[in-house]
């Protein structure tokens, strides 16, 4: 699957891990111990997230690339 979301990446000290969020996907997040690692866990996250929504027969937002309100 090919990742169009947009994905915002940020250090948590908090957490001591990298995070990323997937704004466009109501509650998609993951974490890693390095940039990498918390972009694979994302990519893992939004296939489940959008199973998960085919399931229960909901929407799923298409990409739009750069958020506009960002």
């Amino acid at each position: 699957m090919s990742i169009k979301y947009e994905l915002i990446i940020y250090w948590s000290k908090e957490d001591n891990a990298f995070v990323v969020e997937v704004p466009e996907l109501p509650g998609c997040m993951a974490d890693g111990e390095t940039y990498e690692q918390a972009v694979t866990n994302a990519r893992q996250v939004i296939e489940e997230w959008i199973e998960t929504a085919r399931k229960l027969g909901r929407s799923i937002p298409k990409p739009k690339g750069r958020l506009m309100y960002a």
